[in-house]
């Protein structure tokens, strides 16, 4: 499944819901469902700056894919956390530099958002794409 195709799974999951509230409330139990991130990558190499929350992202590369986990100390952040874990885990770094994350608006997500949860989430998105940029320059570096 490509980054497009899961953006528009999950534009079709919000959809279901009329009112902002009711997107919230599914952000807030994506959050409880985010898989436990391993206790040895809640580290300070791995915590998110420029959130308001503490936000930790791993990345692992097996040389073709990245697989990312994550957790934060609040469950709204663990829920963004989710979504875009959602969509970007599995796929090639190419494939993640080039995700324009267009769901992110059709959503409503960014305009819902207080500024300092949008910022932790451009945080989290640029973390991810610095990610992706350092595995591909590491790839390219040994082939």
């Amino acid at each position: 499944m490509t980054i497009a195709d899961k953006e528009a799974m999950l534009v079709d999951e919000f959809s279901n819901f009329d009112e902002w509230m009711d997107k919230y409330n599914y952000i807030i139990e994506l959050g409880k469902t985010l898989p436990v991130i391993d206790e040895k990558y809640k580290t300070e190499n791995n915590l998110i700056k420029g959130c308001q929350s503490r936000v930790w992202l791993n990345a692992d590369f097996d040389g073709k894919i990245i697989t990312f986990s994550g957790d934060s100390d609040a469950v709204i952040t663990k829920g963004i956390a989710n979504l875009l874990i959602r969509v970007l885990s599995g796929h090639t770094p190419d494939e993640i530099l080039a995700a324009d994350m267009s769901f992110i608006d059709n959503i409503g997500l960014k305009e819902h958002l207080s500024p300092t949860r949008s910022n932790g989430l451009l945080s989290m998105i640029k973390q991810i794409k610095l990610y992706a940029l350092a595995f591909k320059t590491k790839a390219s570096l040994t082939n």
